[in-house]
């Protein structure tokens, strides 16, 4: 159960630090004309990971294109670099949580 519970953990960290480094390429190509908003299926990969695939990026949608055919949005970036960046935060408390169960497991069985 805890091995499962820290590779889910394990994945789930994973998926963030791909949507960290999509939306980084979102704002690096803010300007570029044409480009067009990559994002993740948050949910949808989440899944796939826990059966060993690997992320795949979608467009985003509802984005208002620029006369240049760019559609990237500097807030919807700025949210989703926080979004992710509090998910990541809370995702490393849990797997810390999870070490700190198996250390005191550890040292009690030691000293039992």
């Amino acid at each position: 159960m805890l091995d499962a519970t820290i590779s889910n953990l394990e994945r789930y960290m994973d998926l963030l630090s791909s949507r960290q480094k999509l939306v980084a390429s979102n704002i690096a190509n803010a300007d570029t004309p044409g480009y067009k908003t990559q994002d993740i299926d948050f949910q949808s990969e989440f899944m796939s990971l826990t059966n060993g695939q690997q992320p795949q990026t979608v467009d985003a949608q509802g984005l208002v294109e620029k006369p240049d055919g760019n559609n990237v949005s500097m807030d919807r970036e700025a949210r989703l670099l926080a979004e992710n960046a509090m998910r990541f935060n809370m995702a490393s408390t849990l797997v810390r949580s999870q070490l700190k169960t198996v250390r005191e497991a550890i040292d009690e069985g030691k000293n039992g």
